[in-house]
């Protein structure tokens, strides 16, 4: 990423963080939950067909891509030999620490899932996610989606891609945003999750993409400045 680009993806990511923000005040969480609940519960929290589509094969296929990408460090496969080992090694490291990051903020919240609130059969309250340390009567630990970083968390390929692999980019890009809202929308018909939980989810694995991406062209930048500094001498 080149120093020109930098602006406009800082304002990129804020515009999408005032969007999620947008989404917290309209207050449609709830409206969107009661579509695929019942008094009693979520019919579908339980469906077999769902759980394997949406959640269990995802969530392995996730892990596995992400053992393929570490290997594929060392030993580059397709469109990836396109890019350099730095590039690969950042692609690789930005899905596990954006899967770590969610994972950290998700065991933090007290905020339950939408099966646990006594309007859908269980025992908890609907409190804000923004108030942390307030307990809501449930589990918690329900926010972000973890779920959807299974997916979400490739986001991030697309910093690692964009100059080596400008095409593959953009792929990488869309497929991740399309399987990671398709995995935040089956949660939430099993009422798993609000859709704030996966947009959320969705923003920090992006902003962690941006950060990594930031710190590895700040290093690139220094080790050309030091290898003309050798030359020059």
């Amino acid at each position: 990423m080149n120093r020109s680009s930098t602006p406009r993806l800082l304002v990129l990511t804020f515009a999408f963080l005032a969007i999620v923000l947008l989404w917290d005040l309209s207050g449609l969480d709830l409206p969107l939950a009661r579509l695929a609940a019942t008094p009693h519960g979520f019919p579908w929290r339980d469906s077999r067909a769902l759980l394997l589509v949406m959640h269990e094969g995802p969530r392995l296929l996730s892990w596995l891509l992400l053992f393929a990408l570490f290997v594929a460090v060392r030993w580059p496969v397709g469109f990836l030999r396109q890019v350099d080992l730095p590039a690969r090694l950042q692609l690789a490291a930005t899905v596990l620490v954006s899967v770590l990051a969610v994972s950290l903020i998700k065991s933090a919240s007290s905020t339950s899932c939408p099966w646990d609130l006594a309007e859908f059969g269980g025992t908890a309250r609907h409190v804000s996610h923004w108030a942390w340390g307030v307990a809501d009567g449930g589990p918690g630990r329900c926010f972000p989606a973890g779920h959807a970083s299974a997916a979400f968390a490739y986001l991030g390929g697309w910093f690692a891609l964009r100059t080596g692999a400008p095409v593959a980019a953009r792929r990488w890009l869309a497929v991740a945003i399309v399987v990671g809202f398709a995995l935040g929308l089956g949660q939430q018909w099993r009422g798993a999750h609000y859709m704030s939980h996966t947009l959320w989810t969705a923003w920090v694995c992006w902003a962690v993409g941006l950060v990594i991406d930031l710190g590895v062209q700040a290093v690139r930048r220094q080790r050309a400045r030091a290898g003309l500094a050798v030359v020059g001498n």
